[in-house]
Formats: C-alpha cells, sequence, structure tokens
C-alpha cells in the first residue's frame, strides 16, 4: 500500500479511491477558457486538473484560475524554478517537475522550501524523453526506474517526502515493466499513464492494457488517459475502465454485437441509453440486445435490458420479460425501472 498524500481536497495512496486526472489543451493564460474547460472536465468526472505554466503570464493566471476551479490544480513546470514557486504561491495545490533539469540544487532547495510552506507535493514525472545520461547504458525500464529513483532521493536529502510519482512510456509493455518495479522499490503515491499515447483509439486500446492490467493487480493512485484531442474524452475513457474493473461505481452498457437477426440499431440504442445515464453513480448494468433469440439468455448477467424485435422492445430484469414496449416508450419506461432498482 503506498503512502496518503494530500492534492487539495483529494486523497490519494493509500484506501482511497483512483483520481481521474486530465490536462488542459488551452492556453494557460487565457483564463476564462481555461476555467471553462476545466469545468467541463470536473462535469465529466475529473478529479484533478493539470495545466501548463510556460510563462510568467500563466503563473499569474493561476490565482484566478485555482479560485474558480470546482477540483485542484497541478502545476505543469519544466526548466525554471521561478514558476514553480509563484505557481504554489497562486494557488496550485501540486507541482508536476523533472528536478533534472530544473538546474542546479539551490534552485530545487527553493522549490522545496516553499512545496513544505504551502503542504504542496510534487510529482517527480520522468518518461522516455526524460532519461538521465547516468542510466542511458541500461535498457529502458531500468533507465526511466533509475532516472526516476535519482530524483527522488535528491528531494528525500533535503528532507522532502510529499512526492507522486510516474514511470511513463509511449510503449505498453515498458509502461507495465516500469509500474510493477518502481511499485516494489517505493511507496509513494504513483500516477499511471502510457505517455504521449496517440490519436483516440490508440490511445484506448494502449491505456487499455497497460493501465488495465496495473490496477488489476494494485498499481497505482491516480491515472490519466493521454489521447490527442479534447480531454473530456480522457476522463471518459478513465471512467470505464475504473468501472470495469469495479474501482469506481458507474454503469456499465452490455450491446451485442449483431447479427442478421437483430431487429434494431443497436449501436444507436446503445449510445442513447449510455447518454441518458453515464452519470449515475451506481453499478448497474444495462443490456441492450438486438433480439430475443439469445438476448434474454446473454442479458441474464445484467440488472435490466431491452432486446429488439419487429415492433418495438422487450424489457427484461435478471433475464425475465416484464414487458413489451414500444420504440417511444421504452426510454420513459427504461428510466423508471432504473430509478426503481437504485432506491
Amino acid at each position: 500500500m503506498t503512502k496518503e498524500i494530500n492534492i487539495g481536497n483529494v486523497k490519494i495512496g493509500g484506501n482511497n479511491p483512483i483520481a481521474i486526472q486530465s490536462m488542459t489543451n488551452t492556453r494557460t493564460e487565457n483564463i476564462i477558457e481555461t476555467i471553462d474547460q476545466i469545468k467541463k472536465l470536473y462535469k465529466a468526472g475529473c478529479n484533478l486538473v493539470r495545466v501548463s505554466v510556460p510563462t510568467y503570464e500563466a503563473a499569474k493566471a493561476l490565482k484566478t484560475i485555482t479560485k474558480n476551479s470546482p477540483v485542484p490544480i497541478i502545476a505543469d513546470i519544466h526548466y525554471d524554478y521561478k514558476l514553480a514557486i509563484e505557481s504554489i504561491k497562486n494557488g496550485a495545490k501540486k507541482i508536476r517537475i523533472n528536478p533534472g533539469n530544473i538546474g542546479n540544487k539551490e534552485k530545487v532547495k527553493e522549490i522545496v522550501k516553499v512545496a513544505n510552506e504551502y503542504g504542496i507535493p510534487i510529482r517527480v514525472g520522468a518518461n522516455s524523453g526524460s532519461i538521465s545520461k547516468d542510466f542511458q547504458h541500461l535498457g529502458k525500464v531500468d533507465a526511466l526506474c533509475e532516472s526516476t529513483l535519482k530524483e527522488v532521493r535528491f528531494l528525500e536529502s533535503m528532507g522532502f517526502y510529499n512526492i507522486v510519482i510516474s514511470v511513463k512510456s509511449s510503449d505498453v509493455v515498458e509502461t507495465i515493466k516500469a509500474y510493477e518495479k518502481i511499485s516494489s522499490l517505493v511507496d509513494y503515491p504513483l500516477h499511471l499513464g502510457v505517455t504521449e499515447a496517440g490519436t483516440y483509439e490508440w490511445a484506448i486500446i494502449k491505456s487499455s492494457i497497460a493501465l488495465g492490467h496495473l490496477l488489476y493487480k494494485g498499481i497505482g493512485d491516480t491515472i490519466r488517459i493521454s489521447i490527442s484531442g479534447d480531454p473530456v474524452n480522457e476522463v471518459i475513457v478513465a471512467k470505464k475502465i475504473l468501472i470495469s474493473l469495479n474501482l469506481r461505481k458507474g454503469p456499465q452498457i452490455i450491446s451485442c454485437p449483431t447479427c442478421g437477426r437483430t431487429n434494431i440499431d443497436v449501436e444507436k440504442w446503445a449510445k442513447l441509453i449510455e447518454k441518458y445515464f453515464i452519470n449515475s453513480t451506481s453499478n448497474i448494468k444495462i443490456a441492450v440486445l438486438g433480439c430475443v433469440v439469445n438476448g434474454i439468455g446473454e442479458g441474464k448477467g445484467a440488472d435490466i435490458g431491452i432486446a429488439g424485435i419487429p415492433n418495438g422492445f422487450i424489457l427484461f430484469k435478471k433475464g425475465k420479460i416484464i414487458g413489451q414496449y414500444k420504440e417511444e416508450e421504452i426510454i420513459k419506461v427504461l428510466k423508471e425501472q432504473i430509478n426503481a432498482l437504485e432506491e
């Protein structure tokens, strides 16, 4: 079990739930646009949001952003230690740095001093692009872990232990092996992710394999699904991974792959039903099946479901048919039945 750490009002590590993290892709200096995206991420189910702080103007903007954010804000810092200090003073609840690219020890000491003063954790983030020259002769996994441990020990040497660690790679197998190794060497909370995972489908595939494997083994305290594009998609995918592993409450949609017996547009109805119930906090399983031939049997594992018939739907609970309904009334009836189940 990892140690517990506070990121604002969000606790990670220990027995706390896995936290979902994402990152804005707005210019942080654009305060209105950045706050708007943070609120969208929060509405989608995000617990922590990271923002880029490449300039003094971005650090200054954090003062307003953090006051108006519904979730703790993490400042992403590279090279300039003054930006890290300014970000903490302006409300960031965690900073992400690579101590090796900050510069000399005195600069890192200044960050640690302020972080200690404000009770702010530091994430030591290593990835395949930030491997220390001292370890480039090693294999990629060992180099990732040793580079990270070097920076962690550096912080510890200054009496700083409020640390979160990440060891990301864009390679699925490397990511798995690196996190398995680092988790056996430290008790700090781990932030999971496959870095630069790619466009939507690639990102889902890579992240589901790597993070699903690690989370199932009990490794990981926060996660980010890196997707090129709208960060809201990162949160939606993260939620579904956690729900699938029973690590977060929420609905699961069970739908068939369709065949020649299908009487309805399964994809359309599955997406529609998911849209209606995506924000449910109960672990309800809803089946959407194309026909009744195998539908009722295949849907026995669901709490409730529908199966298509030529003129509408069959509604069933735990595999038992409870009624036949027309297309225009099925959603209303399904809502009523699910509300009754949740109560």
